[in-house]
């Protein structure tokens, strides 16, 4: 088991969604090769730029968006909004850009500065930095992870809404009381390697055989030991929205079974003295699937202060 779970190296950050910033492949080659460019005068210590690391895939016969995303680690969004041809089809033999993790590229305007890049888009300066070469001024085309955007842009935050505490089905703490948060939701810089990875929940101290209770009223959707979460309880809620608690030493109730906020799911399990943990997700249901959410959205007691 990896040492906290939910962190996966270039994966789907919440709310992906459709845009339509490149308008062919002509362009986005051209954006490449800038890069490549200017990722040559980055420090020996920065990851090269996302943009210098572009692949191409050469489609196959019977091959759906779908199939060739999974083969990347992306989501469909990601590669369609990179290659807007493709939606009107995957013709055979025709190549594609593919993108090392989830992201947009996206044009900026000259003088702006990485903080007033990270604001506009939703994302911390210090990950745009590191993404796109460690490059000063910020370059004219930059490579944004894990937030992609529909061209009504923001509005589908809006029209799918974030529940406020009171409205939402699922607002209760997961432990009996607050906990240290050991890794946040969201893009972090790997401690071992010079890569960006994608935390899907949150990460929060716990002493071994704590009580892990229900953050909302639903019904258990899965109850045991799952190969990457090690003993996982899953409950479905209202309004779209489902909790996973990972890391559990016990299991204290079955598929099916109707839980109340503040219901005992189980007890932390021991991993070591110093990084004893649970691992909580708040996910929705959407076409792409379960979409991780900012745990914080629902939980203001979750919020890093």
């Amino acid at each position: 088991m990896a040492a906290f779970l939910g962190v996966a190296v270039c994966q789907l950050a919440p709310g992906l969604a459709l845009a339509n910033e490149l308008q062919d492949a002509g362009q986005a080659n051209e954006i490449v090769a800038q890069a490549g460019a200017s990722g040559r005068d980055r420090t020996a210590i920065c990851p090269s730029s996302a943009l210098a690391r572009f692949t191409r895939h050469r489609i196959q016969p019977g091959e759906t968006l779908e199939a060739i995303a999974e083969q990347y680690n992306l989501v469909a969004p990601t590669l369609l909004r990179l290659n807007p041809s493709l939606q009107n089809g995957l013709p055979q033999g025709q190549e594609i850009l593919v993108p090392p993790f989830n992201g947009i590229v996206v044009t900026v305007p000259r003088g702006q500065t990485w903080e007033q890049v990270a604001n506009q888009y939703q994302s911390r300066a210090d990950v745009l930095f590191e993404s796109n070469g460690c490059q000063a001024a910020v370059p004219e085309r930059i490579f944004v992870p894990g937030l992609t955007w529909l061209t009504r842009g923001s509005a589908i935050a809006a029209a799918e809404g974030t529940p406020s505490p009171t409205s939402s089905p699922v607002r209760g703490y997961p432990l009996p009381q607050e906990a240290r948060i050991l890794v946040a939701y969201g893009w972090q810089p790997d401690p071992v390697e010079a890569r960006l990875v994608f935390n899907t929940g949150v990460t929060l101290a716990a002493i071994p055989g704590t009580a892990v209770m229900a953050a909302g009223d639903g019904t258990v959707a899965f109850a045991g030991q799952d190969q990457v979460y090690g003993n996982l309880v899953v409950i479905n809620h209202q309004q779209g929205l489902q909790t996973r608690y990972a890391n559990l030493a016990s299991v204290a109730v079955s598929v099916g079974q109707t839980v109340r906020q503040g219901t005992s799911l189980g007890t932390i399990a021991e991993d070591t003295p110093e990084a004893s943990f649970l691992f909580f997700e708040v996910r929705r249901n959407s076409d792409l699937g379960w979409v991780a959410q900012d745990p914080q959205d629902y939980i203001p007691a979750l919020v890093i202060r």
